[in-house]
């Protein structure tokens, strides 16, 4: 059946909010889905440097509270911590300010606000029994996506490995991306989680699921990642080019949300279990291995991702222009820092093949990988990664 003939499901927040200033919205928006008393979902990092107060200060009359510890690579303790506040402050209603960690904690306090068990119990697809309370979403980085996703992602320590809710009573009610919110971005946190925007948009486009409005949305963002990310690397503070991300990271969302990522995330997530990798890192140092391994499975659409990268395809065959897509990648990464290997993060080789065998097993990703991976195959990337 052709890619035109498929039934498709298209998924996303349901009110999107974007722009300069955007974030004056939020009153409006607290008022409308009949907030009262809201907690705020963030970290101290963004309170200090006065990110989180923008929000705050959005919020002018309206009685709110604050949960700020969130952490990089959150664990299921602080999503049961937060909940416990929500539930001891009497809140009605969650605003993620912050990166997708701030986000898949306060989706998954929405999930679990109704649940008397564990959060592990609603790990997997399509557990969350019931739509909790209502989650405005308003992210502080250009890369993860999480603010349109049906998706909250948490580190299980006790297995050593990056676990998703996955429901669709977790889409946030709204988004709100505002470039202003990301200004304030460390340097390696831009590259990182710019780069994670692109191994989205890229897995999306070569995922099995791939269908034409996810198509547009992913070389949408492609374009836009490369020829921005490495003006917002160098001059933090260019709005242009951090609106370009941010609605890049936001198109990218929208696209992988829907058609899901592959072998790169599957191949991240032992890194960030394991050894506490941030998720941006890990897909960004993985992304040209996989890119690599994959194009023989679909060259037309490694040729697509090479012009939309604004390398000059004409006269290329989908060969070559592969090739240039994959070596492209490879500079772009070094342009914006990216470690180059994985015996840069201080991991063992000596690990490769437990990690392997932790990622053969998320078939929730796999499954929409253009290339069917073996164990094996995990083991050889791995090494051409190390």
């Amino acid at each position: 059946m052709g890619q035109f003939m498929k039934v498709s499901n298209f998924k996303v927040a349901r009110k999107l909010i974007t722009g300069s200033g955007s974030v004056a919205c939020l009153k409006d928006e607290v008022v409308r889905l009949g907030m009262k008393t809201p907690l705020i979902v963030t970290d101290t990092i963004l309170q200090s440097v006065g990110t989180a107060k923008i929000a705050e200060d959005a919020l002018q009359g309206i009685s709110y509270c604050v949960y700020n510890r969130v952490l990089p690579e959150p664990e299921v303790y602080l999503v049961d911590e937060c909940k416990r506040q929500y539930l001891d402050d009497d809140c009605d209603g969650l605003i993620a300010v912050g990166g997708g960690s701030a986000m898949d904690i306060a989706k998954a306090v929405s999930a679990a606000s109704g649940h008397d068990g564990p959060i592990e119990d609603l790990f997997g697809v399509d557990l969350v029994p019931r739509r909790g309370p209502p989650v405005i979403a308003i992210p502080t980085t250009a890369g993860t996506g999480s603010e349109v996703t049906n998706i909250s992602i948490l580190s299980d320590k006790s297995a050593q490995l990056k676990k998703g809710i996955v429901s669709d009573h977790i889409l946030p009610d709204v988004a709100i991306v505002a470039p202003e919110m990301t200004v304030t971005m460390p340097r390696p946190v831009t590259a990182a989680s710019g780069v994670d925007a692109l191994v989205h948009a890229i897995e999306a486009y070569i995922s099995v699921n791939a269908w034409p409005i996810t198509d547009s949305l992913a070389l949408g963002a492609i374009k836009m990642i490369a020829s921005s990310l490495p003006t917002a690397y160098d001059e933090p503070e260019n709005l242009v080019a951090r609106n370009s991300m941010a609605t890049a990271s936001l198109m990218a969302g929208m696209a992988f949300g829907n058609a899901g990522v592959g072998a790169v995330h599957a191949l991240a997530y032992p890194l960030g279990g394991r050894f506490n990798i941030a998720h941006g890192v890990s897909n960004a140092l993985l992304l040209p291995y996989v890119m690599e391994w994959n194009k023989e499975s679909c060259l037309d659409r490694f040729y697509e991702i090479a012009n939309a990268m604004g390398m000059e395809v004409q006269g290329m065959s989908n060969e070559q222009a592969a090739q240039e897509a994959v070596s492209q990648m490879e500079v772009l990464c070094r342009k914006v820092e990216i470690p180059k290997g994985i015996r840069f993060l201080d991991i063992p080789r000596s690990v490769i093949p437990e990690m392997a065998a932790d990622a053969i097993q998320i078939d929730r990703l796999l499954k929409n990988n253009p290339r069917v991976l073996s164990e094996q195959d995990m083991i050889e990337i791995y090494e051409s990664a190390y």
